[in-house]
């Protein structure tokens, strides 16, 4: 069967990376506690796409800013709407969040919902 991904491109400040990541490692575990297969939160590092929109030009990022690459694994897409109904059920995920000090600017986050078609 094949598998489903979540994706998510978005802006974080550079002063801001220590705590992001603290973060993104407890959401790693609630997600995976909760039946996720994998979670990955990457720091890009080379944007030189000549001809192409590169991530930070896609999340409109900053002078003072940098960009995560994250994505999720599932069995598939009901398996992801039971485990992500799961998560946001999670007293932990609202306590890593303060809606008045977000970490980054949730407005210039991409996402999607992604069937696998290859897998290799």
């Amino acid at each position: 069967m094949p598998h489903y991904v979540d994706g998510f491109v978005l802006p974080i400040p550079k002063n801001k990376i220590a705590q992001y990541r603290a973060l993104a490692t407890k959401a790693a575990k609630v997600w995976r506690e909760h039946g996720a297969l994998e979670y990955r939160e990457c720091l890009i590092e080379d944007t030189r796409a000549k001809g192409m929109v590169t991530f930070p030009a896609l999340v409109a990022a900053k002078p003072k800013e940098t960009v995560v690459f994250a994505w999720v694994v599932y069995k598939s897409r009901a398996h992801r709407d039971r485990v992500v109904k799961k998560v946001m059920q999670d007293p932990r995920m609202s306590e890593m969040c303060d809606p008045n000090a977000p970490l980054f600017d949730y407005r210039r986050m991409s996402y999607g919902g992604f069937a696998v078609i290859v897998d290799r």
